[in-house]
């Protein structure tokens, strides 16, 4: 039996459609992350590379791999696209995000917001299964 092969699809015949997708800057497409940014988040990755030493050094290598295994597992776990968004509390409590204090938590959540669009269920779960391509959804207008 062969592997599964997918068919390439795009829209109309156009990848990028400013319709369904928004409009897209070009300062965007040629300019990267801010440098503060980047330095975030290689500092972030050298953090859990300690902290995943320190557990294997006192638990032992079978701790670290279990805690890998169920990140996995809890990261796979999500509500189809619509009107309830995919908490991933789980996943939050093995990895100790529960206790990090994001913007949304003093700030207002960016789904409130008046210019939030919804998403679309049916083309998100196009894009899901492959059927499609672009963002799941467009979030602001």
């Amino acid at each position: 039996m062969e592997g599964s092969k997918t068919i390439a699809h795009e829209i109309g015949g156009v990848q990028n459609d400013a319709l369904r997708f928004g409009l897209q800057g070009v300062k965007s497409e040629i300019v990267g992350a801010h440098p503060l940014q980047s330095a975030l988040e290689s500092t972030m990755n050298t953090q859990s590379e300690m902290k995943r030493k320190i557990l294997a050094n006192t638990y032992g290598s079978a701790f670290t791999l279990k805690m890998d295994l169920d990140k996995q597992i809890l990261s796979r776990f999500q509500r189809p696209p619509g009107a309830l968004p995919s908490s991933m509390l789980g996943l939050e409590a093995i990895t100790g995000s529960l206790d990090d204090f994001g913007f949304e938590d003093y700030l207002n959540d960016p789904r409130d917001s008046e210019t939030f669009r919804p998403a679309d269920m049916h083309h998100g779960m196009e894009v899901r299964l492959g059927l499609s391509k672009g963002p799941v959804c467009p979030s602001f207008i």
